[in-house]
């Protein structure tokens, strides 16, 4: 059997989805194909906190889409919490950085960016077990529970009528006149008007193994990280907290989790008993208090990482109906709403909000 759909995604992801939202609210026919279940790979595996690692580290471009879609979360939160009862606990519980050695330059960002900060109040500080260097406070960052957001994003795109095809493998492609004409799972065939890949750490493999002679070689790789979550009590940590390259994020059922390693292991998300007492040892002497609390849980999501962090957002040069929203790396949520704006400004013909260039698929 052959469907016809305005708009295939191939990839049901935070960016995938995101991007369903968009198009669909722009009254498009949407719909998705995942390798497995939606939703359950980088997305669901990460923190949810809504700011990238040092951000003043970061390319201008990743800041760009960070700082818009961070305007749009309180809105996206409450409209998924309204339209399905699911609560993507959106909260702006603050962010504690320990370590700042260029002080100056986090200072100057959030001064830019208009992020609000300030030295740390000592209280703050008390229950830690660490040296700080020019700690800095971030009051209004937030966190969103991923797991949660991705079902509720699910459940808003199912009641908007987006189609979902999951757990299905694509087993070939039809190319016509520069158009991605047909693509085939094993259950059945789509003919799209226009198909965006938004697969994260498989989107570049997908596009090899399909465009093999393509023009562009996009340079995503997979990138495991692997967390910890231990099963605290409520309020036993109130705000998320970053100590050198690793940190912790309290849920508001007073789980917490700690994280996170960054390991080039292919596509192997197998777990490693030293990640995991590396990561234990980490929390427990930032925060002796979780000695008092069991980890309940391990494990290990694969990123879509890039040279500099920055996504790929754009039309495929090869082919006129196929376009690309992946390589977000550690960032996939909270760039994920102006990412996904971004990509339907272009295939929309709408005025873009960001400035695309850096985000262009000839780059690679």
């Amino acid at each position: 059997m052959t469907q016809n759909t305005d708009i295939l995604i191939i990839g049901g992801g935070i960016s995938g989805l995101l991007t369903a939202r968009e198009l669909r609210l722009a009254g498009r026919d949407v719909t998705i194909i995942d390798k497995s279940d939606s939703g359950r790979e980088a997305s669901w595996a990460g923190g949810g906190i809504l700011l990238p690692i040092y951000p003043w580290r970061q390319a201008d471009a990743i800041s760009d889409l960070v700082i818009a879609s961070l305007q749009s979360y309180p809105g996206l939160s409450q409209e998924l919490l309204d339209a399905t009862g699911m609560d993507p606990e959106w909260t702006p519980c603050g962010m504690l950085i320990c370590k700042n050695p260029d002080y100056d330059s986090a200072i100057q960002w959030c001064d830019t960016r208009h992020i609000a900060h300030q030295a740390p109040p000592p209280a703050l500080l008390e229950p830690f077990n660490t040296s700080c260097d020019r700690p800095l406070w971030l009051p209004d960052i937030a966190q969103a529970r991923n797991p949660r957001l991705l079902k509720s994003l699910k459940a808003y795109l199912l009641q908007k009528g987006v189609r979902f095809l999951e757990n299905a493998e694509i087993t070939g492609i039809e190319i016509e006149h520069r158009r991605l004409h047909k693509i085939h799972t094993a259950e059945q065939s789509f003919c799209p008007q226009q198909t965006v890949v938004c697969a994260g750490a498989w989107s570049a493999d997908f596009l090899r193994r399909w465009l093999p002679l393509a023009s562009v070689n996009l340079q995503i790789q997979p990138v495991r990280g692997q967390m910890l979550l231990f099963d605290a009590q409520p309020d036993t940590l109130q705000h998320m907290i970053l100590d050198g390259d690793h940190y912790l994020i309290p849920r508001r059922d007073g789980k917490i989790l700690a994280g996170s390693t960054v390991e080039q292991a292919g596509f192997s998300k197998v777990t490693t008993p030293e990640a995991g007492d590396h990561l234990h040892a980490f929390a427990t002497n930032l925060m002796p208090e979780l000695k008092n609390y069991p980890v309940c849980a391990h494990w290990a999501g694969l990123r879509p990482g890039t040279p500099k962090g920055i996504p790929y957002i754009g039309f495929h040069p090869d082919l006129d109906n196929l376009s690309i929203n992946a390589g977000h790396f550690r960032n996939g949520l909270v760039m994920g709403p102006a990412s996904a704006r971004l990509l339907a400004d272009l295939i929309l013909r709408r005025t873009p909000h960001i400035n695309p260039e850096p985000y262009a698929l000839r780059r690679a």
